[in-house]
C-alpha cells in the first residue's frame, strides 16, 4: 500500500523538491502552498497529486486544510511539515513586532496546528511519521534573523516532544536541519546581510561559505531525498532527533 503524504508548502524550493522524491517512491500526496500557481504547476507535473491553497498562518485555514488532506488521502502515514518564512534581516530592537508575529504563526504555531489535527489520524497508521524541517538556526544563534532563529529552535523542542508523546503508537517524529539552501530564499538573506555589513553580496556568500567545510549550497533535492530515507523503514529505529544538512557548517 503507497505511503499516505501531507506535505506543506509543497508549490516551490524544498517543498516543491520533496513533494517530486516522494511521487517518485509512488506515494499518495497531498500539499497545500498559498502559491496556487505553484500548486497548479505541480499538479500538472505528478498525476494524482492533491493540491490546495492554504495560508499557514491563518488557523482557520489550517483547520479546513487537514480535515481536506485527510479525507483526500482516506488517512495518514507520513506528515512532513515545511512550511516556513524567512522574516527580515534586521537586529531586535529595529525588529517590526507585527512581523515577528508573522513568522512566529507561520513557522512555528501553524506547525503546531497541523501536527494537533494530523496526529489522530497517524496513530491509525502501521508506521505513522513526522518530518519537522527546522535549521541551522534551530542549532545556532543567528544575527539579525531572531523571530526566524527562535522559531526554528522551537521546531527542535516541538519534535523533541513529539517523538516522547507518539511513541507508544509507534509514531517517529525528527527534524531536519538544513544549512544554505541554494535557491531564491537565501538570495533575499544575503540581500539583507549586504545591506545591515555594507558588504558585497558575493563577500557575504564566502563569508557563509567559509563557516562550512564544504563550500558549496544545499540542494534542495538532497533535503528532499532525506525526508523520504526518515519515512521510510530504513530509518525505522530513528526517532527524536535533529539531522543536519548543512556540509559540515560550523555556526550560522
Amino acid at each position: 500500500m503507497p505511503q499516505r503524504v501531507l506535505i506543506t508548502a509543497g508549490a516551490a524550493g524544498i517543498g516543491r523538491e520533496i513533494v517530486r522524491a516522494f511521487a517518485a517512491t509512488g506515494a499518495k500526496i497531498f500539499t497545500c502552498d498559498i502559491d496556487e500557481k505553484g500548486l497548479e504547476a505541480l499538479a500538472k507535473e505528478i498525476p494524482g497529486l492533491v493540491a490546495q491553497r492554504c495560508d499557514m498562518g491563518q488557523r482557520a485555514e489550517i483547520e479546513r486544510m487537514v480535515p481536506a488532506a485527510l479525507d483526500a488521502l482516506g488517512g495518514l502515514d507520513v506528515l512532513v511539515n515545511n512550511a516556513g518564512v524567512a522574516g527580515l534581516t534586521l537586529p531586535v530592537d529595529q525588529y517590526p513586532p507585527d512581523d515577528w508575529d508573522k513568522v512566529v504563526a507561520i513557522n512555528l504555531t501553524g506547525m503546531f496546528d497541523v501536527c494537533r489535527l494530523a496526529i489522530p489520524a497517524l496513530k491509525q497508521s502501521k508506521a505513522g511519521v513526522i518530518v519537522n524541517l527546522s535549521s541551522i538556526a534551530g542549532r545556532y544563534g543567528f544575527a539579525n534573523r531572531s523571530p526566524y532563529a527562535a522559531t526554528k529552535w522551537g521546531v527542535i523542542g516541538l519534535t523533541k516532544t513529539l517523538a516522547i508523546e507518539l511513541g507508544q503508537w509507534g509514531i517517529r517524529a525528527n527534524a531536519i536541519a538544513p544549512g544554505a539552501v541554494e535557491g531564491d530564499r537565501i538570495v533575499r538573506v544575503f540581500q539583507g546581510r549586504s545591506q545591515i555589513s555594507g558588504k558585497s553580496m558575493e563577500q557575504v556568500k564566502e563569508d557563509a561559505m567559509a563557516e562550512q567545510s564544504i563550500k558549496t549550497m544545499i540542494d534542495p533535492k538532497d533535503i528532499a531525498q532525506l525526508a523520504v530515507f526518515l519515512a521510510s523503514p530504513a530509518a525505522k529505529s530513528i526517532s527524536g532527533q535533529v539531522i543536519p544538512i548543512d556540509n559540515d557548517r560550523q555556526r550560522a
